[in-house]
């Protein structure tokens, strides 16, 4: 993972995502890119965009100051200033570099910017085909323990794997595969067994500790949620 981005509006629940991006960076020993996006409005004066715009420049520089010293030595720590829609330019930031990954708050409030971090992070998510994580204020963590990882019967649900045996790799995690599914028909039950055993085989060739379970609900998000939650996990990991 050579470098991270940060989508940044200046407030507090947005640097949570800053800060939970310096522990990737340092796990990953990745740069970091900060990046705030200015909305184009017509509505707006000239002059009240380039004073948005310097106020996002002396933040930034502060923050530079401030976070720099928690980044591994060899890490770019930078940022940039974007104009456009949040989660369009976000994503296309991403994607400007080969092996990019973002990572962002789903909570944010009115800081120099207008937009809201939760309704841009779930469009992030849809945008681009780089890996999001994302973090809320009410669950900061600041190591990964237990990662959740859901099989279904798609065959992009196993895309995820390799990204997240690295994250386990890079924290020592434990990976709790858990083939979840709608249906009762033992065919299906079958192929995610299948799946699983792949996946597993995987996990024992990188060293990766796991667990496996099967969960059968009439919600799959749901039942993925409360199983999360039921052995206090870290992260979940799904494709969109």
């Amino acid at each position: 993972m050579k470098r991270i981005i940060v989508p940044i509006d200046f407030s507090p629940e947005s640097i949570k995502g800053l800060e939970l991006a310096i522990i990737y960076a340092n796990k990953f020993n990745s740069d970091l890119q900060m990046v705030f996006v200015q909305a184009k409005n017509p509505g707006k004066f000239h002059i009240e965009l380039e004073n948005q715009y310097n106020e996002a420049m002396d933040e930034f520089e502060k923050m530079k100051r401030k976070y720099k010293k928690k980044l591994h030595q060899d890490c770019n720590f930078s940022y940039i200033i974007k104009s456009g829609k949040t989660h369009e330019e976000i994503a296309h930031q991403a994607e400007a570099f080969d092996d990019s990954m973002i990572i962002c708050s789903t909570n944010g409030e009115s800081g120099i910017s207008d937009f809201i971090m939760g309704s841009n992070a779930y469009r992030i998510v849809q945008e681009t085909e780089r890996p999001v994580i994302t973090v809320t204020s009410e669950k900061y963590i600041g190591n990964v323990e237990k990662i959740v990882m859901p099989l279904d019967i798609t065959k992009e649900t196993r895309e995820k794997v390799p990204l997240v045996a690295k994250i386990a790799k890079a924290f020592d995690s434990e990976v709790h595969i858990i083939k979840v599914t709608s249906s009762t028909n033992d065919g299906i039950h079958n192929k995610l067994r299948m799946y699983a055993t792949q996946v597993k085989k995987y996990f024992d060739e990188k060293g990766i500790k796991y667990q496996s379970s099967l969960l059968v609900g009439d919600n799959i998000t749901e039942s993925t949620i409360e199983y999360a939650k039921t052995i206090d996990a870290d992260l979940i990991a799904i494709m969109t």
